[in-house]
């Protein structure tokens, strides 16, 4: 009979002991995704990027445990080619889609009267059935999937909602780029959406954080891709008075500058974030984001969910309602340079602990779609994909060194002039399809873009022109053409507006914003129930 080994006994405890410690958690392999996406949201209009004015507490919760990419970029400088990469994996090239849908094109863009040297290019006007969108991937794996708010990529009479590119299901999304039927407050009057009478005074970003967590409750059982795309924080911008007030007096306690706009190369642009009314729409947001995180919580889905966070393009510095202010980055919203689109770019996955690490590779859009499906067990086809699975930068690894692309033929309501672009490594070369030249910049150097290397290191210029326009070549790329009624004084009397009457206009829209006696209407944008 043998005895009793305590020294085995201890042995096989810390053994044990050991194994429980170094033994990797249970991973998931059909997590559930959510997947936030903000309307013009710029790289640090966040807490998490920086911003010392604008106020986002879940969203810097949320950063804090996954893992942040300085360099993550939206695969364009607006917003529906942008949306249609996220929803293909492809770059715009490739699904044609160049221009926000609805901006006019060859000819018709003269009705705009800027005179310019060229005509937009034309461009695809809804997202092609041909190509596999991320839901249908999701959904052929037996995915749920669910979409709510700004869609942008076709209409009801197109055939080309949600719906019918692989959403089971659709909240307010249609062919409309912003909130302009009911604006930000209940009742939004949306097509695609039942307004409900105790809704009255709630925000259109809680109302659709509401639907989400609807269609979580009730699908909590299944597998499922929750796509949550924000109308925020797309102009006209509105928020409470009570947010507004609070916002206003935090611009005040940080200081208000006197002059509160600068010229960029073609319209002025806001030098500081001190917008309140932006501000109360970004906290509104942050408030939503809050929500859904919550719901994730409460039925107990929160360690089986991956969340993506971003944004489909810059933040508006120009433009619209001259929002805010990206520094150091150059350019906003339409603009070719960094501010235009580099953007919040957050990936939560649980399993991974993270903890807030930042990851300076750059990557896109496009990257979402192989990431998604390779966590989702499913293989993705890279044959049809510009995109590249970032799961390896996730899980601690490094990605090989590639080239990302951007085109854009066209002219930005916010000042962006007709360009492609490529960046490789450090280097950004911009090609301006006005009359050919290229602007070169060393972005490790030089972020804010202010030191234009084409002229000094011609080889690397020489070298990056010939690959960007070969790429477009090679895919037959859409482009604009001269007009030949191009007026060029005409063009510059527009330009002299810009430099006088606008800016002045603007600077008088900031300071009435910024005074204590600011009143837009009665009710705040529909955000009070007035009796």
């Amino acid at each position: 009979m043998k005895t009793f080994n305590p020294l085995f006994f201890v042995w096989l405890l810390i053994s044990i002991f050991l194994f429980s410690c170094t033994s990797k958690p249970s991973v998931p392999t059909e997590p559930n995704i959510v997947f936030i996406l903000v309307d013009d949201l710029g790289y640090n209009d966040v807490g998490f990027m920086g911003s010392e004015y604008y106020e986002t507490p879940n969203l810097d919760k949320l950063a804090s445990k996954g893992m942040i990419f300085t360099n993550g970029y939206a695969n364009s400088a607006v917003c529906s080619p942008s949306r249609a990469s996220l929803m293909t994996g492809k770059f715009t090239a490739n699904h044609g889609i160049t221009d926000w849908i609805g901006a006019p094109a060859g000819e018709e863009w003269r009705s705009y009267k800027r005179y310019s040297k060229l005509l937009p290019a034309d461009y695809e006007h809804q997202l092609s059935k041909e190509m596999t969108t991320l839901p249908e991937a999701l959904k052929e794996a037996g995915y749920t999937t669910f979409f709510a708010g700004k869609w942008h990529l076709g209409s009801a009479e197109e055939n080309s909602l949600p719906t019918d590119h692989g959403f089971d299901f659709n909240k307010g999304g249609y062919h409309v780029g912003g909130p302009y039927s009911g604006g930000y407050f209940s009742p939004f009057e949306n097509p695609f959406m039942e307004d409900f009478p105790e809704e009255k005074g709630m925000s259109l970003s809680m109302k659709l954080a509401k639907e989400t967590n609807m269609f979580i409750e009730q699908h909590q059982e299944e597998k499922f891709l929750a796509y949550l795309s924000f109308y925020a924080v797309h102009a006209p911008i509105q928020t409470s008075e009570e947010k507004w007030a609070r916002y206003r007096n935090k611009a005040e306690a940080m200081g208000i500058d006197s002059v509160g706009f600068e010229m960029e190369r073609v319209l002025p642009a806001r030098k500081h974030q001190d917008n309140p009314v932006y501000a109360g729409l970004i906290e509104q947001m942050d408030e939503a984001v809050g929500a859904v995180i919550n719901k994730l919580e409460e039925l107990g889905l929160s360690e089986n969910t991956i969340i993506i966070f971003t944004s489909d393009n810059g933040g508006v510095v120009s433009g619209d309602n001259y929002s805010t202010n990206l520094d150091p980055l150059r350019g906003g919203k339409g603009y070719q340079f960094e501010g235009g689109t580099r953007i919040p770019y957050l990936v939560y996955v649980p399993w991974l602990n993270n903890n807030g690490a930042k990851n300076d590779t750059p990557v896109a859009g496009i990257d979402f779609y192989p990431t998604l499906l390779e966590f989702a067990g499913i293989n993705p086809n890279y044959e049809t994909l510009d995109g590249t699975s970032i799961r390896p930068l996730l899980e601690g690894g490094n990605l090989e060194e590639r080239s990302l692309y951007w085109h854009y033929p066209h002219y930005g309501n916010q000042g962006g002039e007709p360009n492609s672009s490529i960046r490789k490594g450090d280097w950004k070369l911009i090609h301006y399809w006005e009359d050919g030249h290229d602007e070169l910049y060393n972005l490790a150097n030089d972020l804010g873009e202010e030191n234009d290397l084409a002229a000094v290191n011609p080889t690397k210029t020489a070298e990056l022109s010939k690959e960007l326009l070969t790429w477009l070549a090679e895919r037959n790329a859409n482009m604009a053409s001269e007009d030949p009624l191009y007026d060029p004084d005409s063009a510059a009397i527009v330009n002299m507006n810009y430099r006088t009457t606008l800016i002045e206009r603007l600077e008088n829209q900031r300071e009435a914003m910024l005074s204590k006696d600011f009143q837009p209407n009665k009710d705040w944008w529909g955000s009070k129930t007035i009796d």
